[in-house]
C-alpha cells in the first residue's frame, strides 16, 4: 500500500486547530472527522502555540517557514544587498 502525500491549506489547518480549541473535543476526534491522522492536527495545534508565541503568523502552507515583518524585511534587505554586490562586480570587469 503506497501512502499518498497530501498538502494541506493554510486556512484547512488553521480551522483543525480552531476547532480542537474551540470544542471540548481532542485532537483525534478532530481528527478523524476530518479524515486526517491525529499525529497532523497534533502537530498543527504545536506549531500554532509556538509560533503564536513568537508572534508569527501560523501556517503558510506548502512547508514555507512563517517570517515575523521584520525577519521578512531582513531578508528581502539581504537579497537586495547581494543583487547590488553582483551589479558592482560587473560594473568593475567592464571598467
Amino acid at each position: 500500500m503506497t501512502a499518498s502525500k497530501h498538502e494541506h491549506t493554510a486556512e484547512f489547518k488553521e480551522e483543525a486547530v480552531r476547532l480542537v480549541i474551540t470544542s471540548q473535543k481532542s485532537c483525534a476526534e478532530i481528527a478523524r472527522n476530518l479524515g486526517i491522522p491525529p499525529y497532523l492536527v497534533v502537530r498543527w495545534k504545536q506549531q500554532h502555540e509556538q509560533k503564536g508565541a513568537a508572534r508569527r503568523p501560523q501556517f503558510t502552507g506548502r512547508g514555507v517557514a512563517a517570517l515575523s515583518e521584520q525577519e521578512a524585511r531582513f531578508k528581502k534587505l539581504e537579497r537586495e544587498l547581494e543583487i547590488t554586490r553582483q551589479e558592482r562586480d560587473i560594473l568593475d570587469r567592464v571598467s
